[in-house]
């Protein structure tokens, strides 16, 4: 697997603990990025929440490290960013599905309402501001017993290989950054994440740290918060679990 655009370096690994650890490992020996770091397995792969994710070969595992991508508080943008740029990806490697493709909130690809694939960025501050972008693509297999019930592209019919993916991911990843500006480009982000999003207009349901609320996903806002209606008033939620859709 190679990583197309100029500038950008890739390490692919047989197997690791987990292609986000191993990029901050990286970085706080120094490593200035960007690069990506892949993997045919991982013995412990993570998702959102201390959620294990299950890293069976043949999936694609990759992780983006940039060493001070934007001003600290505009961080948590990479998330639309990087999830754009994994809707781009296999929309290119399976041109049929794209019909089917949604942008779940805040981190996920759902195919015909089944999560595809994941993301988790996580960011450090030693020895300088650095994020770890996380994408799990579910190439041909998934986890049966997931809370959110999940599908792989095999599964849908389509025969695409992590490397193939991985090259179309790197380009994709390579136009939304630069459409990003580090930021100053989040208002276009945000409105194409809004047209590929997952319930938008829909009742959801939102799994919060210590309660559940219900209501109408009516957008997120300028930072990317989602935005929910509920009992007559619009109530900003900065993180937790979309677990039920009204378009699942």
């Amino acid at each position: 697997m190679r990583a197309d655009p100029p500038g950008v370096r890739h390490i692919a690994l047989q197997t690791t603990d987990s292609t986000n650890a191993e990029a901050l490992r990286r970085a706080r020996k120094g490593e200035a990025g960007p690069l990506w770091v892949t993997a045919e397995v991982q013995s412990a792969g993570r998702g959102r929440g201390g959620n294990a994710w299950v890293s069976e070969r043949g999936n694609l595992y990759a992780t983006l490290l940039m060493r001070e991508p934007s001003p600290p508080p505009a961080a948590p943008q990479l998330a639309f960013v990087a999830g754009l740029a994994v809707h781009d990806a296999v929309a290119a490697c399976a041109s049929n599905l794209g019909p089917v493709l949604q942008l779940k909130w805040p981190n996920d690809l759902l195919c015909n309402g089944r999560k595809l694939a994941g993301l988790l960025i996580e960011a450090e501050n030693t020895p300088v501001f650095a994020a770890a972008i996380g994408i799990g693509i579910n190439c041909v297999s998934h986890p049966d017993n997931a809370a959110y019930p999940a599908t792989d592209l095999k599964s849908e019919g389509v025969h695409v290989t992590a490397d193939a993916l991985f090259a179309a991911l790197s380009e994709a990843m390579r136009s939304r950054l630069t459409q990003w500006k580090s930021g100053e480009g989040f208002a276009s982000i945000r409105a194409d994440w809004l047209r590929r999003a997952a319930g938008l207009g829909e009742p959801i349901k939102v799994r919060l740290p210590d309660r559940q609320v219900s209501g109408r996903f009516s957008g997120v806002d300028d930072s990317g918060r989602l935005l929910l209606e509920t009992a007559g008033r619009t109530e900003t939620i900065t993180a937790g679990e979309v677990f039920s859709l009204g378009a699942a």
